[in-house]
């Protein structure tokens, strides 16, 4: 998906790089250390299973080799001063989090445009923003540090926030007296938090952790060693299974959600009243759906894909809890419910109508009280509040409406910015269009395509496409860095909404996972032959970026169609699927893609693996992989191992190169300046090959 949200400036300026000769230089060669398996009757050799050795003096030796071949290439690339000047002013801008109200304090995250690294801040009633802890100051020396704000107490005097450093997903967890102005002593040790809730008071909290056989939820009680912390729930579970534990907002119950994979497949709540029951006991159990809870007076509001894949709401009484007493409130639409919450006693409902966001304000019977304005067709990407108090804030945005944080009360009806991005001049110049097209089944398929006015469809326009297709997420309009480039300096940036996602629901969904993940690739290869077709551009001018799961995406793209595209940017990608689930937490992913444990879904991963799809002598597009040390979520060993392939099997003199960086990972974490040079490296190697 698109890494950041920024701020548009919309300035005409034309690529900086011209076409380029490839036949300089040739990647470094790797050695074949051949391995076979036979899997399910199929023999199966990997030349390059050596370089799964992370921490192997071979490996490293590999990593350095490839490191300095790729930096002197990005670094050669004429123009690349004018790229990284336009990107600066991109990025260079405040960018703040949604805050979280308690009482007349509000405390939010921000990252001021002049600094590298967050801050949280606390906003007492209409006081100026005070900076509470920076991670700029801990960032003086060693590892890039961030800040995440884990829990507020109920009265607004005690916090708890997580450090991570570089891109990780690990954090340690250090905690705030707000009153003195002051860290308290007690520091929890670094490792994935998959929850943490506070108690009111903030004497204690329930977390949920990695740990052997998989997640588990302990109880933490402040000044106490959490060596010592005490199991609460998860034995039984396997590896692939997510748990969350949250504290409702009262101090009257802790909530269990158990998630069947990261896309939440199916899902099981458990309660237990704090203070008396002894464990979590089920509430909504042995159900295939997802189920997502709020709370709100001995209530849970449920909102679920059961008997209905674009998701309804129904209530429940946490004292009489039996499916028999389950009370629906509001129904199923043709539009996906895309979140619901209960803010000021009401329910706040986001819908995606045509991947563009509408809200509905409900009263907890289910009686649609208003529609909640929005400034333009966009995406309310978030929203939070309380349940017990009238304001919600939530954050729009859209490709031409910067980022902004608006203030609704709901007894007024009043609504008002709490923070805004700069507003750029020049929206007027830019066009978005939603176009819909077919895919290879024939189903119907949308696609954004932003560029300036005027454009002229003679098939010269450079593209930059991206998508996703996975795990339910839905890809909505919103700002980037990467397009904000592309779009002023003449391109065209496209982004198609493949099954996969949720952007229509739970059936959406389920038409690009598993067995049918093909359907995905295909969407995606559809959106660009559309591209094509309609004179918007040809093969040659056509780039795609991929992240994650879009990284597979990318991977399935090259191998299957490397003549449709002249540039491609892999980042942080699974790219061997036949190995993927043996490491780091990719059990978590077994729900959504298979395994090849299992002869039929190895059947149908075999078939796409990209990693198993590179022939030798086939002429690949120019491909640049993105991946480092610090991916504690996608192994990089798929990013190593695939550049290592390609470069020993492409048929072209375009560039196949691997970004390596030993602090890069998965959740960012980086300095602004050095996602600054990242940008730069990426739009100058797209600009550099497309022609």
């Amino acid at each position: 998906m698109l890494r950041r949200v920024v701020v548009l400036s919309f300035l005409i300026i034309p690529f900086a790089v011209d076409s380029a000769d490839f036949s300089t230089g040739r990647a470094p060669a790797t050695v074949q250390k051949p391995v076979t398996d036979e899997i399910h009757g199929i023999s199966i050799t990997d030349n390059y299973r050596w370089l799964e050795n992370q921490q192997s003096p071979e490996t490293r030796a590999w990593i350095t080799q490839q490191q300095q071949y790729s930096d002197k290439f990005l670094q050669a690339i004429p123009g690349r001063e004018r790229i990284q000047q336009q990107l600066t002013s991109l990025l260079r801008r405040d960018d703040y989090n949604l805050p979280i109200a308690r009482k007349q304090r509000q405390f939010f995250v921000r990252r001021p445009g002049d600094k590298n690294y967050n801050q949280i801040c606390l906003r007492e009633s209409d006081a100026r923003d005070e900076i509470l802890i920076d991670a700029n100051s801990l960032s003086t020396s060693g590892k890039p540090k961030t800040l995440q704000l884990m829990g507020i107490s109920e009265r607004g005097d005690f916090l708890a926030y997580g450090i991570r450093e570089g891109g990780e997903d690990e954090m340690t967890v250090k905690f705030f007296n707000v009153d003195a102005r002051k860290d308290a002593p007690e520091t929890m040790p670094r490792v994935r938090y998959l929850s943490f809730s506070l108690l009111p008071d903030g004497s204690g909290f329930y977390y949920s952790k990695t740990a052997a056989g998989g997640v588990r939820i302990f109880f933490h009680k402040l000044g106490t060693n959490a060596a010592g912390d005490q199991l609460i729930f998860g034995n039984g579970y396997g590896p692939e299974v997510i748990l969350q534990a949250h504290v409702t907002y009262d101090g009257q119950w802790l909530l269990v959600i158990a998630l069947r994979g990261a896309a939440a497949n199916q899902t099981e709540v458990f309660a237990m009243r704090l203070g008396r029951d002894r464990s979590p006991q089920p509430i909504i159990t042995k159900l295939d759906a997802q189920f997502f809870p709020d709370y709100f007076d001995d209530h849970l509001y449920v909102t679920t894909t059961w008997k209905a894949p674009n998701h309804r709401i129904f209530s429940l009484d946490l004292n009489h809890p039996q499916q028999s007493n389950w009370k629906d409130v509001v129904p199923e639409r043709a539009d996906n419910i895309e979140f619901a919450s209960v803010f000021g006693g009401r329910l706040f409902v986001s819908y995606l109508h045509n991947v563009t966001s509408q809200i509905a304000i409900y009263n907890l019977d289910g009686k649609l009280q208003r529609p909640l304005p929005l400034p333009n067709l966009g995406n309310v990407s978030s929203a939070s509040g309380r349940p017990d108090q009238d304001d919600v804030f939530f954050e729009y945005q859209s490709f031409t409406v910067p980022p902004t944080i608006y203030r609704h009360n709901f007894s007024s009806n009043q609504q008002s910015v709490w923070w805004a991005a700069p507003h750029p001049k020049g929206l007027d110049e830019i066009t978005v269009k939603q176009v819909w097209y077919e895919s290879r089944d024939k189903t119907r398929v949308p696609m954004f395509v932003v560029h300036r006015k005027g454009l002229k469809l003679d098939g010269s326009a450079r593209v930059l496409m991206t998508a996703y297709g996975g795990f339910d997420i839905s890809m909505t309009p919103h700002f980037s860095a990467i397009a904000a480039y592309w779009v002023q300096n003449g391109g065209v940036f496209a982004l198609p909404n493949l099954r996969g996602g949720g952007e229509f629901g739970e059936a959406w969904h389920k038409a690009g996972m598993l067995e049918k993940k093909q359907n995905v690739f295909d969407d995606f290869e559809c959106a660009a032959e559309y591209l094509i077709q309609n004179g918007y551009t040809r093969p040659s001018r056509l780039s795609i970026l991929g992240s994650s799961n879009g990284g597979l995406l990318m991977g399935a793209a090259v191998t299957q169609r490397p003549d449709l595209f002249g540039a491609v940017v892999c980042e942080f990608p699974l790219l061997d699927m036949i190995r993927y689930d043996r490491f780091k937490v990719a059990k978590w992913w077994v729900p959504e893609y298979g395994t090849a444990e299992n002869k039929d879904q190895f059947a149908y991963l075999y078939k796409y693996s990209p990693y198993h799809h590179v022939e030798k002598g086939v002429k690949y597009p120019a491909v640049l992989f993105v991946t480092g040390d610090a991916d504690t979520r996608v192994d990089p060993l798929h990013a190593r191992k695939m550049a290592a392939l390609v470069q020993s099997a492409t048929g072209s003199t375009n560039p196949i190169l691997l970004k390596y960086d030993t602090t890069a990972g998965h959740s960012g974490g980086q300095a602004l300046e050095k996602e600054i040079n990242d940008d730069t490296d990426v739009m100058s190697f797209l600009s550099y090959t497309l022609h």
